[in-house]
């Protein structure tokens, strides 16, 4: 069992950064995959970003390469993404998520856990 919770999320502008931290519970978190997706109103989760268990394998969307990095530190059981350059249709709740195999899913399904969600809101 792993549990998720994220936090950093606000209100910037178009061009601003933010920093999403995701902070993970269970001894066997360096086993995990880890995603961060978003969802807007309306609008199917979308996958961003994963990265692999040790940290040396990452997928992005491709609207986001060269803008977002996600990162992971195991002694601290936590995984971030930052974002840069962030525009205004990035608005959305971002989740965290975990999952106990080797490869990068991209798919919500493939990730059985979930955090609450953190809101992003990048003003014009």
């Amino acid at each position: 069992q792993v549990r998720l919770v994220e936090s950093g999320g606000g209100l910037v502008q178009a061009g601003d950064s933010l920093r999403l931290s995701c902070a993970a519970s269970g001894r066997t978190f360096i086993s995990y995959a880890m995603g961060w997706f978003r969802q807007a109103p309306g609008k199917e989760r979308e996958f961003v970003a994963t990265i692999n268990w040790s940290g040396g394998s990452t997928t992005y969307v491709n609207s986001v390469k060269g803008r977002f990095t996600i990162s992971r530190d195991n002694a601290k059981n936590m995984v971030y993404l930052q974002m840069n350059s962030l525009k205004p249709e990035e608005t959305a709740v971002y989740y965290c998520a975990a999952a106990a195999i080797a490869v990068l899913p991209t798919e919500p399904g493939e990730y059985p856990y979930w955090g609450q969600g953190t809101q992003v809101t990048v003003s014009a």
